[in-house]
């Protein structure tokens, strides 16, 4: 009896040590809205997804193989509450690789990241698809992390294509963290084209260094991908620079964008700017962005933004949240805020109201 008890306690430690050294986890985000946009041409009133971050579900797993290696993967799939539908894809960083637009029928995909890893002391090696490092950066300098009409000016005007926010068939290597503040990223992917296609269409690299020191956090990141040149296309150069400062409870945020697509005849050039932050006030917190974009394309279209948003956290898992915003126009620029249309140098407002429940 003594002895068979001792082997009940031998297995039960063994399972306890062999379920430390791996992890497997399911989340998700399940973010609903009711979001108004008013144009001079046309409104909209709708019920959408993901107005403060996107409604997604996942898993990650780790596993610890010693010596201070660990092996992880990570599957994320975004998909619109208010449909069911899941969001497109892209196979190969090019127009033509797009699954179905802008969701539907090609059903729930893990487009928001599909990755495998191997970790160690020397940094972090990873594959599969992922956030470009461009967007990374840019996303950690708007106060709404690019999600509902909040979002701010150059993430809508980019001039950054296919890539403008994630790339496939990606190799990464990532920094080691514990670099006394020193942080950073190189990306290169493939556009995997057939022999009698344009080798290079959808090929690219992607980098982002930064720094950080007690309140401060400095970043700059580009990125460049290859397409074919003619009229309208041609390579994608993007370039970002971001500023970070935590002021008790406020985090200020202020960024520079420029972009460049190289053109037969002549480059096309867009640049921004950004400047907001988040203000902790008790169980919530308030967001607020200033943003400006424009290109020097015939007219020199530019468009500029104002956000005020505010989050009120019910629990650490749910929060209520409304976001109302103002763009106008000039140059024959014509955004517009939530599905609604506005003419050639008109403004164009909406507004966000819903709740997100983290799982």
């Amino acid at each position: 009896m003594k002895r068979d008890t001792l082997l009940l306690l031998a297995c039960a430690s063994l399972c306890g040590a062999a379920s430390a050294q791996s992890s497997v986890t399911i989340f998700g985000i399940a973010d609903v809205m009711l979001t108004r946009g008013n144009g001079s041409l046309a409104g909209k009133t709708a019920l959408a997804s993901g107005g403060l971050q996107s409604s997604r579900v996942g898993f990650r797993g780790v596993e610890d193989l010693g010596g201070g290696l660990k092996a992880s993967f990570h599957l994320e799939a975004q998909f619109f509450l208010d449909t069911g539908e899941g969001q497109a894809t892209n196979t190969n960083n090019q127009t033509s690789g797009t699954t179905t637009a802008p969701a539907g029928s090609q059903g729930l995909t893990f487009a928001r990241r599909s990755t495998v890893s191997l970790e160690g002391p020397w940094g972090e090696l990873r594959a599969g698809r992922d956030f470009s490092s461009q967007y990374r950066n840019r996303l950690e300098l708007d106060p709404y992390a690019s999600a509902g009409v909040g979002t701010i000016q150059p993430f809508i005007g980019s001039l950054g294509g296919p890539v403008s926010t994630r790339a496939s068939n990606m190799l990464g290597y990532y920094l080691p963290r514990d670099l006394g503040g020193l942080y950073g990223q190189f990306q290169a992917y493939l556009g995997e084209n057939a022999s009698n296609q344009p080798a290079d269409d959808g090929t690219g690299v992607n980098m982002r260094l930064g720094y950080q020191w007690g309140p401060l956090n400095v970043s700059a990141s580009a990125a460049r991908t290859e397409y074919v040149q003619a009229a309208a296309t041609g390579d994608i150069l993007t370039q970002n620079l971001g500023v970070h400062y935590q002021l008790g409870p406020m985090k200020l945020l202020t960024g520079v964008f420029r972009d460049v697509v190289y053109r037969t005849n002549q480059p096309l050039r867009g640049k921004g700017w950004t400047a907001g932050g988040i203000w902790a006030v008790g169980v919530g917190e308030v967001k607020f962005a200033l943003s400006e974009y424009g290109t020097d394309a015939p007219g020199h279209p530019e468009a500029r933004k104002l956000s005020l948003g505010y989050v009120h956290n019910l629990s650490k898992r749910t929060a209520l949240y409304t976001t109302w915003a103002r763009v106008s126009n000039s140059g024959g620029a014509s955004f517009s805020l939530n599905g609604a249309a506005t003419g050639p140098n008109r403004s164009s407002t909406g507004m966000d109201v819903g709740i997100r429940h983290l799982f």
